[in-house]
């Protein structure tokens, strides 16, 4: 037994040092920040001078830059090869943010449970030094004034229940995080074109993807990880099918600029899509607006004043009253619960910050859903919106892919640690079995919401107020929906 343990030792020994010697940093551009040493170390070309990574990540934005830190950041996974494949210049820029310039229109707002991952990657430390604002504060409510229920992070007892982040400052955070770190990483500014398997004549490696890019120029990968958004090449390429539907929907979204400060989340379901106020500090809140595609074409070519005028009325007492605090009695409705109620139950309907300022562009996108039927292949694996995209109405699309990211790379490293070869199918399907259900679940969720409020009906109207109503006073009710949606909890309502 002890024989056979000793060789097992030997064998994982010489499996990590053959890894060593075979990474490559390839042709490309070098992060700004990164050794320019590095691309020495370990040097390995096959065949025709072409490079070989361990890892190709297709696109470079956030959830691509996540899994690339989180990668960095264990010591299974930071000896990696790693190609970073994305012609967005930003990649290679080392322009820091100006914190005095006014907010980007696009922003995220990540969770209790993504903000621990980037802490525990050294990448929050970023956002800190950088504009961002933690609200533990949420309100719901209807247009037709039947409902509404509030959200107090001391409801769980936590201190916060997110962060609104620029999109921009969360993407240099990992960026900067990748930067200062040992890992053997090259960018290469341009597009993938295609992707082959290609059986390897060398004893050494077994069936590589070969990724040819725009340029001309191709490189090898033993693991092809495509998180190039929710148009992916890489999708494609490994004909992966995908299931979904354009919603009538689109979203416009900016920046706006109050006379106070706004330290709430804001959310009001309107007859045609729901009207998000969240705020990014300094006065600053971001608008995300859903309606029909004709009314975000005409509010978004409408002056300033009219544009802040239909806000300010949309998250007023435009198309319906104000919700009653106390409506059908308050909470003696729900006496026969236990006495532990939330301390938000006890809190009134408030009326947001009025905006006075429109402080960015407009910007109106459509909305979809979809996912991926699967998330892997031989060779190939997919994150983000690669493999789903989700209604905005909550903002959970990014903090989905984040999740991707960092169980992706645990699953790499648990790879490693075995001597498996990273790019086996089996071994993505174990990633592909931890986040397809949460993935799925969540899809189900919001694409509920999103059909729940497009009808305009009576008695549904009266339902969906009493659904408000018991979030607000049903404390085992409100406590799962919080922690569900701080990413604590996978399956809302049923655990």
């Amino acid at each position: 037994m002890n024989r056979i343990t000793t060789r097992r030792v030997a064998f994982n020994i010489h499996v990590l040092k053959f890894a060593q010697r075979t990474l490559c940093s390839g042709a490309g551009a070098k992060l700004p920040g990164s050794d320019g040493d590095q691309s020495l170390t370990g040097k390995h070309e096959f065949p025709n001078n072409v490079p070989i990574y361990d890892v190709a990540i297709v696109g470079g934005g956030m959830v691509g830059m996540a899994l690339a830190c989180s990668l960095a950041s264990m010591p299974l996974t930071k000896q990696l090869s790693i190609a970073i494949i994305d012609s967005n210049p930003a990649l290679l820029s080392g322009d820091r943010i100006n914190k005095e310039d006014p907010p980007d229109p696009r922003v995220s707002t990540v969770t209790p449970a993504t903000i621990a991952l980037f802490k525990g990657v050294g990448a929050w430390q970023y956002i800190e030094e950088h504009r961002h604002a933690y609200f533990d504060k949420m309100q719901v409510w209807d247009y037709t004034g039947l409902g509404y229920t509030r959200y107090n992070a001391r409801d769980i007892n936590k201190e916060v229940l997110g962060c609104v982040v620029e999109n921009k400052v969360l993407h240099r955070s990992l960026l900067s995080c990748v930067q200062n770190s040992a890992l053997q990483k090259t960018i290469h500014p341009v597009r993938l074109s295609s992707m082959i398997l290609r059986p390897s004549s060398s004893s050494h490696h077994g069936d590589l993807a070969k990724l040819e890019l725009s340029d001309g120029s191709s490189l090898y990968a033993k693991l092809v990880v495509g998180a190039d958004g929710s148009k992916s090449r890489v999708r494609e390429l490994a004909g992966i099918d995908a299931t979904g539907w354009k919603y009538p929907q689109s979203a416009v979204i900016c920046t706006v600029e109050h006379m106070e400060q706004n330290q709430c989340a804001w959310q009001r379901f309107l007859p045609n899509g729901p009207i998000a106020l969240l705020p990014i500090g300094n006065k600053f809140s971001n608008i995300v607006w859903t309606m029909k595609p004709h009314e975000s074409s005409d509010r978004k070519s409408m002056t300033e004043v009219d544009f802040v005028k239909e806000v300010n009325h949309a998250l007023d007492s435009g198309y319906g009253p104000h919700p009653q605090s106390q409506l059908f009695g308050g909470g003696d409705v729900f006496s026969w619960l236990p006495a532990n109620m939330t301390k938000s139950a006890y809190e009134n309907f408030e009326i947001p910050p009025k905006v006075v300022k429109l402080a960015s562009e407009r910007m109106a996108f459509p909305l979809s859903l979809m996912h991926a039927n699967h998330y892997a292949s031989k060779r190939v694996v997919l994150i983000g919106d690669a493999a789903h995209t989700v209604h905005p109405l909550a903002g959970q699309g990014v903090n989905m892919g984040f999740g991707d990211a960092f169980s992706l790379s645990k699953v790499v490293a648990e790879s490693i640690a075995v001597g498996s070869d990273i790019g086996e199918v089996s071994l993505l399907r174990r990633y592909e079995s931890e986040r397809k259900p949460a993935n799925l679940t969540l899809m189900a969720i919001l694409d509920g919401f999103q059909k729940a409020y497009s009808v305009d009906f009576g008695p549904l109207n009266v339902l969906r107020a009493a659904a408000l109503h018991g979030a607000q006073y049903i404390s085992p009710l409100k406590r799962n929906i919080i922690e569900y949606a701080s990413g604590e909890q996978r399956f809302p309502l049923f655990s």
